[in-house]
């Protein structure tokens, strides 16, 4: 199983491949960006669990890439570390003011980035910030977005997402492959955010089968049908061509549906919420009385 997701954003090819070779072979699943634009269009298509981040690039600079990420919700939460030739205390600071987690130097010794790396993906885990498998903000972070979100003024829609059949599938298949559901289903939910969402909308991974979405779209219904139908087509791809074909498992003398999605939706548009519970649990109900369908279902309160 891979130790996490790592986004190397270096311009020189030396330096990029002789990290992308070194942290492949230490369990991680490494992508590279060579400029600063590269790294966010990425980064939005599927959530590295951290950053490593050049200052000096050709388009754009560190410090401004860090921004962005800062500033976007569905990023805000990734570790960065800084690599760069920089080695002035403004740069230092300056790095730190913008939220990043760490600056290291080049010369830089490899071990220790590496030391640095694993303790920053660690710590994000250990605080319940982010979601091993998925990558996606967990427990803390959305309870942190939850209670930010009854004050807001702006509308919303709070989507509960539950892969049902998983059981099952866990149990033929593994829980490796089960985590590449889990990879597939978040990098799924950021497509679709990209195309009928808003760039503060915000994904959340509360564990197990269950994924949230927080969006402040108007179309939240051509989001809630395009994640629902995507799902249910695209997910067959992690079946056996024979399980496929004949649309179930047969493990034993038991039949099991391939898994769909359900989906329950509520809004603030036309009701306040003064506890997060009301939100959370409402959209679970609401999931409830329409995920009983095998094609996947959608249903919303408003």
């Amino acid at each position: 199983m891979s130790k996490g997701r790592i986004l190397v954003v270096e311009d020189d090819f030396d330096i990029s491949n002789m990290l992308r070779i070194y942290f492949t072979g230490q369990g991680y699943d490494v992508q590279v960006a060579p400029r600063g634009g590269d790294a966010l269009m990425m980064t939005r298509k599927q959530l590295p669990q951290l950053i490593v981040l050049d200052i000096m690039l050709p388009d754009m600079n560190g410090f401004d890439v860090c921004r962005e990420l800062r500033t976007t919700t569905r990023t805000s939460h990734i570790p960065i570390i800084f690599l760069t030739q920089r080695d002035e205390r403004s740069d230092r600071i300056a790095g730190l003011e913008l939220g990043a987690d760490d600056y290291i130097t080049k010369p830089f010794d490899i071990e220790e980035l590496k030391l640095r790396v694993k303790n920053q993906i660690e710590r994000a885990e250990r605080e319940q910030s982010t979601d091993p498998a998925s990558g996606l903000p967990s427990s803390l972070l959305i309870e942190e977005k939850l209670r930010r979100l009854i004050a807001e003024n702006k509308a919303w829609t709070y989507v509960e997402s539950k892969i049902l059949h998983a059981e099952p599938f866990k149990e033929v298949y593994g829980f490796v492959a089960w985590n590449e559901v889990l990879r597939f289903t978040a990098l799924l939910m950021g497509e679709v955010i990209d195309k009928h969402g808003t760039p503060d909308d915000f994904l959340g991974h509360p564990g197990n089968d269950t994924f949230i979405l927080i969006s402040y779209t108007e179309k939240n219904q051509d989001l809630e049908n395009t994640l629902v139908e995507r799902f249910n087509e695209e997910v067959k791809q992690h079946y056996s061509f024979i399980d496929r074909e004949r649309g179930k498992i047969v493990h034993g003398d038991k039949e099991e549906a391939l898994m769909t999605l359900a989906t329950g939706a509520v809004s603030n548009r036309n009701q306040r919420y003064s506890d997060i519970r009301e939100i959370t649990e409402l959209a679970a109900e609401v999931r409830r009385r329409g995920g009983t369908s095998e094609a996947g279902t959608i249903e919303t309160a408003w």
